[in-house]
């Protein structure tokens, strides 16, 4: 059984036990997480498709940490200019683990 649900403005594919990586959500860790927007079930074969979203199925997660992701170099030249620059950026992230998907 998965399901694709919408969260924090992305779509995932989620399965019951697995944990993803979300731009970071507000709550603290093991606080319980609800998701209502569902887009797509699957149950065995039996696929039901939401305009927009699947009424009556919810997904409940768990909020397991909160964290920074790899550091991206930002470099930025033009030739010939002397025009050099270099930024980092480090996206804030939620790891959050799917306790059940609620049918």
């Amino acid at each position: 059984m998965y399901a694709i649900v919408e969260i924090a403005g992305q779509q995932f594919k989620i399965e019951k036990g697995r944990t993803i990586f979300t731009n970071r959500l507000e709550g603290d860790v093991d606080a319980a997480l609800v998701f209502d927007k569902v887009l797509l079930t699957d149950d065995g074969g039996t696929i039901q498709i939401g305009a927009p979203g699947v009424k009556g199925v919810s997904v409940n997660a768990t909020i397991v940490e909160h964290l920074k992701g790899e550091k991206v170099i930002v470099f930025k030249k033009k030739r010939r200019k002397g025009y050099k620059k270099k930024n980092g950026h480090r996206q804030y992230l939620t790891k959050i683990l799917i306790d059940d998907i609620v049918i």
